[in-house]
């Protein structure tokens, strides 16, 4: 039997399912594309045409490396994000649509996005946040900051590959630590770790080969939650904007960390495309 891209799609899609991948055919489709370097829509342009024995050979190796737990977007070196594209490794969280949502307030509260915003965006990891937000905010200046070397390269990449490297200037170290000299900012963000520490262990496996320093939020998973909300007040200017991305049932605390600072609005939790509550945000009074 000749093995054609329709086939090859079929037979994985269903041995994906069987392994309780979730989006079975779709991964199907990025991994065999990524294998014969075309496009997924060129799989079903050419789905009848015999597969060559490097071809399969080379996608076996893919499917073998996803059924042992690696992400698909480490195996093809690159995520979408808000239409965008960005290169991820080992040393980076792989860009979500979860986090989507904080572009979503961002662009929504600032409300005029010609203006020359400035904003701060710790924890960047890829940098997809501080790109995108450079991407949807035109005069914005942007500063990114990561606690591993290896991440804020990854972020510097993703700035190059977008066109927006002149207005994201990525700094290495903690927090707001590497950005105290341009505070206070217009918009302060991060989507920082927030899983508590025991819950990892539980986590699927592809998730738990990501970076723990991008996972590890503490005990309860608020260890840089709190320090971040602590910090807002005096990082932003008045009327400036805050929003943090958290887990789906952090809402009620994040909120609670915001609040008790006493200088910002009350804070609003807005949810993900899935309807999980997902991102906090409020103003400085």
């Amino acid at each position: 039997m000749a093995w054609t891209p329709l086939k090859v799609l079929d037979w994985t899609a269903r041995r994906f399912a069987e392994a309780g991948i979730e989006a079975a055919r779709l991964e199907a489709q990025v991994l065999l594309a990524h294998a014969l370097g075309c496009t997924r829509v060129q799989l079903y342009t050419g789905f009848d045409r015999p597969l060559e024995e490097s071809e399969l050979a080379g996608y076996r190796g893919l499917i073998k490396r996803r059924l042992a737990g690696e992400s698909v977007a480490y195996l093809v070196g690159e995520q979408e994000f808000w239409s965008l594209s960005f290169v991820v490794d080992g040393s980076v969280l792989v860009p979500r649509r979860d986090t989507e949502t904080v572009i979503e307030v961002v662009r929504d509260e600032l409300g005029d996005r010609a203006a020359s915003w400035r904003v701060v965006d710790a924890c960047t990891g890829s940098g997809c946040i501080a790109v995108t937000l450079a991407r949807e905010l035109p005069a914005a200046q942007v500063w990114a900051t990561e606690l591993s070397p290896e991440a804020a390269a990854i972020a510097v990449r993703n700035a190059e590959r977008n066109g927006v490297a002149a207005r994201v200037d990525v700094r290495v170290g903690d927090l707001l630590e590497p950005v105290a000299a341009e505070l206070p900012v217009d918009v302060l963000v991060a989507n920082p770790p927030y899983i508590a520490t025991d819950v990892i262990a539980g986590l699927p496996l592809d998730v738990r080969r990501e970076p723990h320093l991008a996972l590890d939020g503490g005990a309860d998973g608020l260890d840089l939650l709190r320090r971040l909300a602590a910090a807002a007040p005096a990082a932003l200017r008045p009327g400036g904007l805050v929003a943090f991305e958290h887990g789906f049932d952090q809402g009620p605390a994040v909120r609670a960390l915001l609040d008790a600072t006493g200088a910002l609005t009350p804070a609003v939790t807005r949810p993900d495309l899935g309807g999980r509550p997902r991102v906090t945000h409020a103003r400085r009074r």
